[in-house]
């Protein structure tokens, strides 16, 4: 898509071009007539011509288009976390673990179903376990289907009869069960940790549990996410499942600096 975009910017380019010769010209009166159509194909031809004998031009113009795409989409995000700052960090909605009172705050958006999510568990696992100042925000994000919206339900209503200490391994048990994720798998996980199965499947379809599936997933579109894993860390955005040094170096820097890349 990104050569396709460049591709129509050149054509729009030539067009552009070709139509700003046939302007008014300084000391004139009146516009200039247009082209004829052999004028126009005649200058088409030149600009076809000169790219097809400079195709390093053509490829330094994409290249240009896509980093200035990626510098205002990065802008775009570094506005959307200032905004949205204290629901990703502090929302009563989000699912917290570590410690709840540590230094730096590790923000994940994920999906059930998602088996990449899977193998960041063992990274959250690990990050939490070695650094007893981590606080870790786990958002539900069910992009993948309606049995990971099922799931996400149950989840978020099964943090109204768990203890904190307890929201986390219901997570874990979710999200590590073999084959996909719905609403029958989560209710067996709550019976198997001793909740109230028929309370569960109420509070499923409460306000409570619709306005945290509705905070998150305007977050994600806020914050552009598209897909799960994505992972927050002050004001860095880490899309996909990097691996744990990746992660440990960005809760290094902002520990230090405050930010990303010191």
């Amino acid at each position: 898509m990104p050569l396709f975009r460049s591709l129509l910017s050149v054509t729009f380019l030539a067009g552009t071009l070709t139509m700003a010769t046939a302007q008014t010209v300084p000391g004139q009166t009146a516009p200039a007539a247009p082209f004829t159509d052999a004028q126009r194909q005649a200058i088409e031809g030149i600009i076809k011509d000169y790219l097809v004998k400079n195709p390093d031009v053509l490829q330094e113009a994409i290249a240009e288009g896509e980093r200035r795409q990626q510098e205002t989409q990065k802008l775009a995000q570094s506005a959307a976390l200032k905004e949205s700052r204290e629901a990703l960090v502090n929302s009563p909605h989000g699912v917290v673990a570590g410690n709840p009172a540590g230094d730096v705050t590790l923000v994940e958006f994920f999906d059930y179903n998602c088996g990449y999510c899977r193998k960041a568990l063992t990274d959250i696992q690990a990050l939490i376990k070695g650094d007893p100042k981590l606080r870790v925000v786990l958002k539900d994000f069910p992009v993948l289907g309606a049995e990971s919206l099922e799931a996400s339900k149950i989840a978020l209503a099964a943090k109204q009869q768990l203890k904190a200490d307890k929201v986390f391994e219901f997570h874990t048990k979710l999200l590590e069960s073999k084959g996909r994720v719905n609403a029958e798998r989560a209710l067996a996980v709550g019976k198997e940790m001793g909740l109230d199965v028929a309370r569960l499947t109420r509070d499923a379809q409460g306000a409570e549990v619709k306005a945290a599936l509705s905070e998150n997933v305007g977050l994600g579109d806020k914050l552009g996410l598209s897909g799960t894993p994505a992972f927050i860390i002050g004001d860095e955005i880490i899309p996909g499942a990097v691996g744990i040094e990746p992660i440990r170096k960005i809760i290094t820097d902002v520990r230090q600096c405050g930010h990303a890349a010191c």
